[in-house]
């Protein structure tokens, strides 16, 4: 029996849980307030998606997802879904024609964001309320907004494909919780075809759903229990949703296989185990004993299938999609994007913390099933389960923290109702003190580490990371948002250059993109591999090679933001490259200075 079949204690939680979102909502957008501003997004993959749907309303076809600025001569095909587009060009459209396109985008930057963490709000709240109080319901959603990788997915001005993501695995968990099987696996399903369309790197939690999903149905394998529904349905939604998305977004005209989206071998391999789930639940239908090792066997044999079938369209794609990546962009480019690596590559001053909030949630989500009994036990051992999966996914990508936070979520509200009684009822300090520490480790679990620096020789450190070994060497800032550069208004000044192609740090050409009528050579995209290539060699190869590259792209201009860590990693692998001589203001020959009014660590020349 699962939870699904015990009755809601409390189905609506109204106000509170609005009023909830309505704080974070406000809290997120203070304390945001000065990049929205500024215009500075959260990640360059921000403007360029802003840049995708600004394409799209000046008439770009609608399954034309070509960036044709981004390498120009030819154009790069990006590998984003229209999905998140839609929200997005919706809103601008709609307040465009009232208050104009800049302050209609602005709107939706800050709206779009609130509105999908409004969302995650909701079904958290109403499913903390079913399974426990309002009480609960009300400090899960707290913790909802004490998360860091959700608070950074979820801010303004954050519009790229993350939060949507996040949103539908809340949804998928709602799904999961249903009473019916087959509602709550078609809600489930759903779900994640939606998610797996926006971005594939949701796989490994659609295969922690279905399994959760097939333990059921081998905890349970009598065909009179129903409980063969829930895979069925999961499965069958999930294969058919992902038709429909791909038709709606992709059409018949890109039947091209790509192994980083969505293309027609996934599409084939998830047909193939849909049917075969089917299968196996007519023909179990039919005996009166089902055993749980034939069934094993049979779950085994269709995923086999699937993947035979998978195999023999697109042999190519049975590696990781960066597996194949050039080692040069791989080197300076991939093993640098600290949000897709593992946990011991991160700052364990900012990961451990949120580790220990996830930590204290699989602790507690296992606490809730020992100390339950029949369908309730069964149910939280399955969530635990899957708090368990994503976390060894987040260990793995640290992106995937967001995930293992949002199923944290709920047991971590229990936990602190159950810590905030102690404090209530313990008699005297020294009582108090351990569940209130326990409490502050939960809800604030960075709390030791910011009073450990700022109690420190010198104080909090800076937000920077070390200069190099060159001489003169400056600190280099962690990303675009907090360079001194100041990307966005510096981009709004090239626009007044004539037009070019600008040879440019990878991290750079979305904001130039956005703000500037310009082309760039590449961005830290992978489907402009060859010209991304070009870019890095360009920077840190022989310096003898760089005008050669510059010309063969077209570029009318170079720019180079000095503080960017980017720059100073290629510099740091050649010194006498191009990026180190830019960096020192010691630039070729071939180059022409353009002068423009911006901070000294930003520069720009013209190739000759």
């Amino acid at each position: 029996m699962s939870l699904a079949h015990t009755p809601d204690r409390n189905t609506a939680p109204g106000i509170r849980i609005f009023g909830v979102w309505a704080v974070l909502s406000a809290i997120f957008i203070a304390t945001g307030f000065q990049q929205i501003v500024q215009g500075q997004f959260p990640d360059p993959d921000d403007a360029l998606r802003l840049v995708q749907v600004r394409d799209l309303l000046a008439g770009q076809d609608w399954f034309d997802l070509t960036q044709y600025r981004i390498d120009p001569a030819a154009g790069t095909a990006m590998h984003w879904s229209r999905l998140v587009d839609i929200p997005l060009a919706a809103m601008i459209a709609a307040f465009t024609p009232v208050i104009g396109s800049a302050a209609a985008e602005t709107v939706t930057l800050i709206a779009v964001p609130s509105l999908l963490l409004g969302g995650i709000v909701l079904i958290m709240g109403r499913l903390g309320a079913r399974l426990f109080d309002l009480e609960t319901a009300t400090f899960a959603c707290l913790i909802l907004g004490l998360s860091a990788p959700l608070i950074f997915q979820l801010q303004p001005m954050r519009i790229d494909h993350h939060g949507w993501q996040i949103a539908l695995a809340a949804l998928a968990l709602w799904g999961i919780a249903h009473r019916s099987a087959g509602k709550g696996g078609i809600i489930a399903g759903t779900a994640m075809a939606l998610g797996l369309s926006i971005s594939i790197e949701l796989l490994p939690l659609t295969a922690a759903f279905g399994g959760i999903l097939a333990f059921r149905w081998l905890r349970d394998p009598e065909a009179s229990s129903g409980a063969q529904w829930w895979l069925t349905s999961y499965m069958a939604a999930l294969a058919s949703g992902l038709v429909l998305v791909f038709l709606a977004t992709r059409g018949l005209g890109d039947a091209a296989q790509y192994c980083d989206v969505i293309s027609p071998a996934h599409l084939a391999f998830f047909a193939v185990t849909a049917a075969g789930t089917a299968g196996i639940a007519a023909m179990t239908s039919r005996s009166q004993r089902v055993s749980p090792v034939l069934l094993i066997a049979a779950f085994a044999a269709n995923g086999a299938a699937g993947g035979a079938v998978f195999g023999l369209f697109s042999p190519g794609c049975l590696a990781t999609p960066f597996a194949q990546l050039d080692p040069v962009v791989r080197d300076f480019w991939y093993i640098h994007i600290a949000e897709g690596r593992p946990i011991w590559e991160q700052d364990l001053t900012r990961a451990l913390p949120a580790l220990v909030q996830l930590v204290a949630g699989l602790a507690a989500a296992i606490a809730l099933a020992l100390r339950s009994r029949g369908g309730t036990r069964i149910w939280w051992l399955e969530y635990s389960a899957l708090l368990m999966a994503s976390l060894a996914l987040s260990l793995l990508v640290w992106r995937s923290a967001a995930f293992a936070a949002l199923i944290a979520a709920l047991p971590l509200g229990w936990l602190t109702v159950q810590l905030l009684g102690r404090c209530r009822n313990a008699v005297g300090i020294g009582a108090k003190l351990a569940p209130a520490a326990a409490l502050a480790l939960i809800l604030v679990p960075a709390a030791p580490i910011t009073i450990a620096k700022s109690v420190m020789p010198g104080g909090a450190a800076p937000p920077v990371l070390p200069a190099g070994d060159r001489p003169g060497s400056p600190p280099r800032a962690q990303s675009v948002a907090v360079s001194q550069c100041q990307m966005n208004d510096q981009a709004a000044k090239l626009d007044a250059l004539p037009e070019g192609t600008i040879l440019a740090p990878l991290d750079l050409g979305p904001a130039i993109l956005l703000q500037s009528h310009h082309s760039v050579v590449a961005t830290s995209h992978h489907r402009a591999e060859l010209a991304m290539r070009d870019v890095i060699v360009a920077f840190a190869g022989p310096l003898d090679g760089a005008r050669g590259i510059a010309v063969s792209h077209g570029a009318r201009y170079i720019v180079m933001c000095s503080d960017l860590s980017e720059p100073n990693i290629y510099a740091d692998a050649n010194p006498s490259g191009l990026a180190a001589l830019l960096i020192a203001d010691a630039a070729p020959d071939w180059l022409e200075p353009v002068t423009i009014d911006s901070p000294d660590a930003f520069r720009v020349w013209t190739v000759r």
